[in-house]
Order: C-alpha cells, then sequence, then structure tokens
C-alpha cells in the first residue's frame, strides 16, 4: 500500500524541522510507504496543475488531499477552491485512487498579522474558510468520501494560538496533533493500517 498527501506549506510541513511535520511522523511511524508532495504556497490550481505527476504516475493506493488556505489568502473565489478539490477527487477516483480529504486548521488572526501580512483580513480568510469546511463536510458525507478534520481539532483547543509558529502554520505541538488524528483514522483497533 502507497499513501500520496499533497497540498501547500501545511502538508510540506513549513516552519519545523523536516522529522516533525505530521507527514513524516505517519512515515516514521506506519509500516506504509507514504511521499509528501506538499508545496509551499501551493494553491488548489497549482496542485491540480501537478496532480497527474504528483499523483497518478505515482501509483498510491490512496491520497490525502489538503488545500485551500493560499486561495483563501489570495481572495480567489471559493466556487474555484471547490471545483477544483472535486476534480483532484475525480482524477483520484477515476485512477483507482482512494481519495482522503484533511480539512486544515484556521487562522489565527492576531499571530498571523504579526508574521505574515497585516493588511490580509484574517477574519474574511476564516469565514471562507469555515464556509469551505461546511461545504467539504457535506460533500464528502454525501459521496462516502473519508475526512480527516483538523479544523475541528484545532479550534476545540483551548490553548490553540500555542498549537501555531506564526498563526498559520502549526508548531511541532499542532503537527503532532495532526499525525495523532491521522494514524487514528488510518489505523484499525488492533494498531494495524486500515488502508
Amino acid at each position: 500500500m502507497k499513501l500520496v498527501c499533497i497540498g501547500d506549506s501545511l502538508t510540506y510541513g513549513y516552519g519545523v524541522p523536516s522529522n516533525s511535520s505530521w507527514v513524516e511522523l505517519l512515515k516514521s511511524h506506519l509500516n506504509l510507504e507514504i511521499i509528501n508532495k506538499g508545496m509551499n504556497g501551493d494553491t488548489t490550481s497549482g496542485i491540480l496543475s501537478r496532480s497527474y505527476r504528483d499523483i497518478t504516475q505515482e501509483k498510491p493506493s490512496h491520497v490525502i488531499i489538503m488545500a485551500g488556505t493560499n486561495d483563501m489568502l489570495m481572495n480567489y473565489p471559493l466556487k474555484l477552491i471547490k471545483d477544483n478539490i472535486k476534480f483532484l477527487i475525480t482524477e483520484a477516483k477515476e485512477n483507482n485512487i482512494e481519495p482522503i480529504v484533511a480539512l486544515q486548521p484556521p487562522v489565527i488572526a492576531s499571530l498571523a498579522k504579526i508574521y505574515w501580512d497585516a493588511e490580509i483580513n484574517y477574519k474574511e480568510v476564516n469565514t471562507n474558510l469555515l464556509n469551505y469546511i461546511n461545504w467539504a463536510k457535506t460533500f464528502c458525507s454525501n459521496n462516502n468520501i473519508t475526512l480527516i478534520d483538523f479544523y475541528d481539532l484545532f479550534i476545540n483547543k483551548k490553548d490553540i494560538k500555542n498549537l501555531y509558529s506564526d498563526g498559520i502554520h502549526p508548531n511541532v505541538h499542532g503537527h503532532k496533533l495532526m499525525f495523532e488524528e491521522t494514524a487514528k483514522l488510518l489505523k484499525n483497533k488492533d494498531g494495524k493500517v486500515n488502508l
């Protein structure tokens, strides 16, 4: 079995040591071939343009897709993000690859304004992100697609700010939580990978 994780910097592991990202932690803890195809700064359109090379040609059994934060930071239309995610899912299924959609954590505006662009309306970014999250939950439920919900995982933590390095990217503690949530979903009751 083989798993490709595709997305942006949240998948790549921006801001943490390479062995501390959620994808690298999966690699070191699961008996499974895992390929990290996260690319810093990428959008859903960028991911779509490289999906044949980075997903289809790798011939994985499963792909975890997490994308859209950069689109929202650039104020791209929500419809474009949804359409691109749907296309990635369809393309995976057409190639006998089981898609898994991961929902990204929220943006912490107070931190992002300090470490990133203070001119971005992060409240609007989070509103759009929540709209996307709600759509994705419904879409995945209606289409029997497995979902990993990092959004709710983070939003329900009292110490949420302590999970970020800069308000957008999780720190090592955030990545550890993401790894644990993903591993829990991928493992069955006897601790073996359930893909």
